[in-house]
């Protein structure tokens, strides 16, 4: 018999019992069911977590001076450009405090202290410290060389703003000049101090404010894995000469967290995938048993008009793919489903892995292949004989 001959008999258990073999393609499908929802649903909630955890800086430095050296240690005013340019850097922004005063009107008296620090701030610090602007704008490139300020959410409250008026610019008191306010910045868990603080461009601070330019503190922004790599060189790379004088923070705390929890769903994904295919191989193997047993006649038969052991094995053997295929197929379409259905119930993120798919119709195939292998060996060893008069 030809190849193809083969194949299509191999079908004709499934095309001649189709509630039995539906049945039997449902006991895969729910297995490989099984396999995408536990390793998508953990995916999705693994993302939604892994959100929060970076929420809280476990991908972000800080580089700042050591405090209390006497004359004060000052970074190198190159410095951000060279953090910048260290590989796994995806940020690298910086504030400067010079020593200026705010108020609200000149007539203030000198020793009215609000607590409030005047910085110099780079324009791409809302992306390292994952800040965001509650009203007006943030400083740009243009913004940033013009007598403008932006207020920390504790500082604009400090100062009696409330919001901002369009029509009506504000302006605050900064070094004997009047600065007009342009942004109100929601609060920064990652970095209070900002809270606290009214920035002005760097160009501007210089150019108004006699400022030096030199950095007080570098937010650094990397990817997960780099942290400690950046972390070895970040001191050397700030100040080649004096790395001493640099203090670099270490990773959160919440990146041992992010990692052990990574590590957990790891485990927990080969565990309960491995459970649900050996349950739906056990399903395919049972359902196969059965049908030899049930179709001893046929077997017979076939042997009986010259049919040999290896097609016999063959056919039994690729009844048996096919409905783990198939079974897989629906498991696969239900699984991805039933995951997207409820992480869009649960405001995450949909992640459905992509091994999961593959791995879930790959792993079809292979328990159909080992779940047919005895069925199809013993249906082959029945001799004509005995498998007619067993009927």
């Amino acid at each position: 018999m030809r190849p193809a001959d083969l194949f299509d008999l191999g079908l004709l258990g499934v095309r001649t019992r189709k509630a039995r073999a539906a049945l039997s393609a449902a006991g895969i499908a729910i297995g490989i069911a099984t396999l995408v929802v536990v390793t998508g649903i953990p995916a999705s909630s693994r993302q939604a977590l892994d959100r929060q955890l970076s929420a809280l800086g476990t991908n972000r430095l800080q580089a700042a001076p050591v405090p209390d050296r006497d004359p004060p240690v000052l970074l190198p005013a190159e410095s951000v450009d060279m953090v910048s340019r260290i590989g796994p850097v995806t940020v690298a922004s910086a504030v400067a405090d010079f020593g200026q005063t705010i108020t609200r009107s000149d007539r203030t008296a000198p020793g009215d202290f609000n607590a409030l620090a005047v910085l110099a701030a780079k324009t791409n610090l809302l992306r390292a410290v994952n800040g965001t602007v509650r009203a007006g704008r943030f400083l740009d490139d243009a913004m940033a060389r013009f007598p403008t300020v932006v207020l920390g959410s504790v500082a604009a409250q400090r100062l009696g703003f409330a919001g901002l008026d369009p029509g009506r610019p504000a302006q605050v008191y900064v070094g004997r000049r009047w600065f007009t306010v342009i942004g109100i910045l929601d609060p920064v868990p990652l970095s209070p101090d900002i809270d606290r603080s009214v920035m002005i461009g760097w160009p501007a601070a210089a150019q108004w404010l006699r400022f030096g330019g030199h950095p007080t503190r570098i937010y650094v922004q990397t990817t997960d894995d780099q942290v400690e790599a950046v972390t070895a060189v970040l001191a050397a790379t700030v100040d080649p000469q004096h790395p001493g004088n640099v203090l670099v923070s270490r990773p959160s705390d919440a990146l041992a967290a992010k990692r052990a929890v990574q590590q957990t769903f790891g485990a927990l994904f080969l565990g309960l995938a491995g459970i649900a295919l050996l349950v739906g191989g056990l399903g395919v193997a049972n359902t196969m048993y059965i049908s030899v047993l049930e179709r001893r006649r046929e077997i017979g038969l076939r042997r009986a008009l010259g049919a040999n052991r290896g097609q016999i094995r063959i056919q039994f053997l690729t009844e048996s793919i096919v409905l783990s295929v198939l079974g897989g197929a629906a498991g696969i379409l239900c699984g991805v489903l039933a995951t997207a259905a409820y992480s869009t119930a649960q405001n995450w993120p949909v992640a459905v892995p992509a091994g999961s798919t593959a791995g879930g119709l790959g792993g079809a195939l292979v328990v159909g292949v080992l779940a047919g292998v005895y069925p199809a060996i013993r249906a082959a060893r029945l001799h004509p004989t005995e498998a007619l008069a067993s009927v």
